[in-house]
């Protein structure tokens, strides 16, 4: 399948010197169609006719791959399984070569991290793709933040992220490349064995399960790490997987693709995809929006609304949310509050606003609780939802715009300790004595 392009990056749009200007995207340091895949390939997270592909390699006869896909996607998508053992309607023989050269292996979940809200980050190495991966593969990460009447879990899109916005931490780093759509429906699969949430089966050892009142997985949202729509194609494809109503079966309605403007891919989205969309919006004029998001320098906030109000679908039942981070200062003033609700008449729009969440060597701060609420306030008195975003795993780097790959963060020592099975979450519990 095609690949989503990357632009090259561009410098300057007149109001900053070209010097000064932030580059606009970055290059991929592996180009995806460049992939090498080598050794025993798991079966988990492809799409339908990828497993039907799998099954032609070997040999079934085309009349039957759509009868013997289906057998397999049940227990993959609906099952969980994790051997070929427990396919107990699947032949003994094509069992035996589908064991040959396959697998149902999934990411390899490196460390668990838990906040004291109970939202947990994991850290997933996806299984190594090449010679490039020096037999190491890509790392990324996944949150999973449970609530009273939801499950919301965060998938990343990409290795590091395409983009350079200034507040976010995840942008600070190199983009390595697209994950596949196998990689992205990985995670889910991986959230669902970690939650115990697989029908008729016994929760692993050591697997966390909701307590009464919280949620399995409900909700996703394409937030993590890198920008969905430069990984389009494999997006809409995870897409597709994750809502099959016969395997995976979430709701599309609850699956919300966050993008921060790539404007071409709109159309695309909604009409294959069919996901609620979201705009990573934090800025209500373009010298500012330059700043904080320089995706802006080529399609403009007037470029970017139009889309919005092209979007396929969108509707008062199917509303465009409208995220804005709360810097204090710089993009929090009443008169930003009135201008967002000029600038947002006649879409049918949920604005969240989202207290700007710390890193380490950002140049930000967060609004006061207070400069918070009145911009909620007049945005409300406007007529539009506003609700201010719950900071959730603040203390782990989990809340909004704090993903960045553990490899770059952690110490030699603090690696070790969690290959060797000591996770940041036994360090936590060490630490932190409950009173």
């Amino acid at each position: 399948m095609a690949t989503a392009s990357f632009d090259t990056a561009r410098r300057g749009n007149g109001a900053v010197p070209a010097a000064e200007a932030p580059a606009i995207e970055k290059t991929p340091e592996i180009r995806p169609e460049a992939l090498e895949t080598t050794g025993p390939t798991s079966l988990v997270g492809l799409t339908r006719e990828a497993l039907k592909g799998r099954l032609a390699a070997i040999g079934v006869p085309e009349r039957e791959q759509r009868m013997r896909a289906g057998q397999l996607w049940h227990w993959i998508n609906v099952r969980g399984a994790a051997s070929f053992d427990e396919m107990t309607n699947v032949s003994k023989v094509l069992k035996g070569q589908l064991a040959g050269i396959h697998t149902l292996d999934r990411p390899e979940v490196v460390s668990e991290q838990v906040s004291r809200d109970g939202t947990r980050k994991w850290l997933i190495r996806m299984p190594p793709t090449g010679r490039h991966d020096h037999n190491r593969g890509a790392e990324i990460e996944c949150v999973y933040i449970p609530a009273n009447d939801r499950g919301t879990l965060c998938v990343s899109s990409q290795v590091g992220c395409t983009l350079t916005c200034s507040f976010c931490h995840t942008g600070t780093q190199r983009l390595v490349r697209n994950l596949s759509c196998q990689e992205i429906v990985s995670q889910l699969v991986v959230a669902r064995d970690r939650l115990g949430d697989w029908p008729g089966r016994t929760p692993p050892k050591g697997a966390f399960v909701p307590v009464e009142g919280s949620r399995f997985v409900s909700n996703i949202v394409f937030m993590g790490m890198g920008e969905p729509l430069y990984n389009v194609d494999n997006v809409i494809d995870a897409v597709g997987v994750m809502s099959d109503h016969e395997g995976l079966g979430l709701s599309r309605r609850r699956i919300t693709v966050s993008t921060s403007g790539v404007v071409p891919q709109f159309e695309r989205l909604g009409l294959e995809a069919n996901a609620m969309l979201a705009i990573s919006l934090h800025a209500v004029r373009d010298d500012l929006r330059n700043e904080l998001v320089p995706l802006n320098r080529k399609y403009p906030i007037r470029d970017l609304l139009q889309a919005c109000r092209d979007y396929p679908g969108v509707s008062n039942a199917r509303r465009i949310t409208f995220e804005y981070v709360m810097l204090k200062g710089v993009n929090d003033s009443d008169a930003e509050a009135k201008e967002l609700v000029r600038l947002l008449k006649g879409i049918p729009a949920k604005i969240n606003l989202i207290p700007f969440n710390p890193w380490p060597g950002s140049k930000y701060e967060c609004s006061d609780w207070e400069r918070i609420e009145r911009f909620s306030e007049i945005v409300f008195n406007a007529g539009y939802a506003s609700p201010v975003r719950t900071p959730r795993g603040r203390d782990i780097l989990a809340a909004c715009g704090q993903l960045k790959s553990e490899t770059e963060k952690l110490r030699a020592r603090a690696r070790l300790m969690l290959e060797e099975g000591i996770g940041a979450e036994g360090v936590y519990a060490a630490g932190h004595d409950d009173d």
